[in-house]
């Protein structure tokens, strides 16, 4: 990063003549060691001014909300919060844990005639590109990354955030319901739970200082939309979307050129 600020630095005024003021959204260790580099004779010491994130954890415009998925229909109840009335328009940002996961929801939520696309490290530069900027045109309505996508990006109108995966590390889940209500916006964020997840949520919460609340919607029950709408063609759907990934096809279907099968757990 610091021989990056160098070469942005050389073209401006000469240092005696100019002041610099440098912003980021995290304080890295690069950052903090800004304080020790060594400085001229008469020369003012750098200074680093941290805001404090205890008590700006996340944004006074979030409602963070959580939703009970036993894991073996996760993807069920996945597609019916994305079809419930209150979301079925909004632009949407599910984030996964592993590569593998994002990979596969991206296929069977395609298939499930969602516009959808994907950024992950599984991906190419080009494609990453190509996909985040169909996705900040409105041209995919559902974005499904990693925490690749959960830092430094500006992404107007992202009405809701959904961690199909509960973060590991509470920053990240800040990072990540971060990508909604920002510039003083609302935004919802909705975290799948299962049995496993309980000492991870608590962490969460104790780490934002407020206790998520149950996910409602008013005259949706999402346990009986799963059970009458979802099941059946999720399930099919998630065994071709499997299918397709191991014969080597894009998410599109179609066979790539030189693509070996490949296993997906």
């Amino acid at each position: 990063m610091l021989p990056d600020i160098e070469t942005c630095l050389s073209v401006l005024p000469p240092k005696e003549k100019r002041q610099t003021l440098l912003f980021t959204a995290t304080v890295t260790p690069e950052v903090l060691a800004l304080k020790n580099q060594p400085r001229a004779p008469g020369r003012q010491p750098i200074f680093v001014c941290e805001v404090d994130t205890e008590d700006l954890a996340t944004p006074a415009g979030l409602r963070q909300l959580y939703l009970q998925t036993p894991v073996t229909h996760k993807e069920c109840y996945l597609h019916v919060l994305l079809t419930t009335p209150a979301h079925i328009e909004s632009k949407i940002i599910i984030f996964c844990n592993r590569t593998k996961t994002a990979t596969l929801l991206e296929y069977m939520l395609r298939m499930l005639d969602h516009r959808v696309t994907a950024l992950h490290s599984g991906l190419k530069q080009q494609d990453r590109v190509g996909n985040l900027g169909r996705f900040r045109a409105g041209a995919a309505r559902i974005l499904v990354a990693t925490d690749v996508a959960a830092r430094g990006l500006d992404i107007p109108e992202v009405a809701l955030v959904i961690n199909f995966d509960v973060s590991r590390d509470p920053d990240d889940y800040i990072h990540r319901v971060g990508r909604t209500a920002r510039a003083g916006r609302t935004g919802t964020s909705v975290t799948f739970i299962g049995q496993r997840d309980v000492e991870l949520i608590l962490a969460i919460e104790a780490r934002v200082g407020k206790k998520m609340e149950e996910f409602e919607e008013e005259g949706v029950s999402v346990e009986g939309r799963v059970v009458r709408d979802a099941i059946k063609i999720v399930t099919e759907k998630k065994r071709e979307a499997m299918l397709n990934i191991e014969e080597g096809r894009d998410v599109k279907g179609n066979r790539q050129v030189g693509m070996k099968k490949r296993r997906v757990e």
